[in-house]
């Protein structure tokens, strides 16, 4: 099979040719040459691009994925990293529980305030203790760090 230009690629895997570039940057993907000015690709981008995505949207950062490919290019997943992130997740999806819950509560709450409510002071003590809510600023500032980083 042929190589992909960059055009192909941002076709196919619907990942824009900025993004394709910035990857190849960080060294999660590489181009085989160029056909004039455009970037070429082995057909086997798209299922790597594939693999970047899924990780992106379980959270892992960029660096995070990078360490998930052998240096020739194969996938190298570390099962320990995969489980961290489930329960990772599973925290998040408790928190976030938690919050809707509290918040339909608190719309249809019949007290004639929000905070004559019992149900919506323990739901607004849970949250000024940092159990639900905003995460806390020490464990906040490095990924916020990390985001800037992935996306330069």
């Amino acid at each position: 099979m042929r190589d992909l230009d960059i055009a192909e690629v941002a076709e196919r895997s619907g990942v824009p040719a900025s993004t394709l570039r910035f990857y190849e940057e960080k060294r999660l993907i590489a181009s085989t040459g160029r056909r004039g000015l455009r970037r070429l690709f082995d057909p086997g981008v798209v299922e790597r691009l594939a693999l970047i995505g899924l990780g992106r949207a379980a959270g892992f950062t960029l660096d995070e994925i990078a360490l998930m490919f052998a240096s020739d290019g194969r996938p190298r997943i570390d099962r320990k990293m995969l489980a961290a992130k489930a329960e990772e997740l599973d925290r998040t999806i408790r928190r976030l529980s938690a919050m809707r819950d509290g918040l339909r509560h608190a719309a249809v709450c019949p007290a004639p305030s929000h905070m004559e409510c019992p149900s919506f002071r323990r739901f607004l003590g849970a949250a000024a203790s940092g159990a639900i809510g905003a995460r806390r600023k020490r464990a906040a500032q490095p990924r916020r760090k990390e985001r800037k980083r992935d996306r330069r």
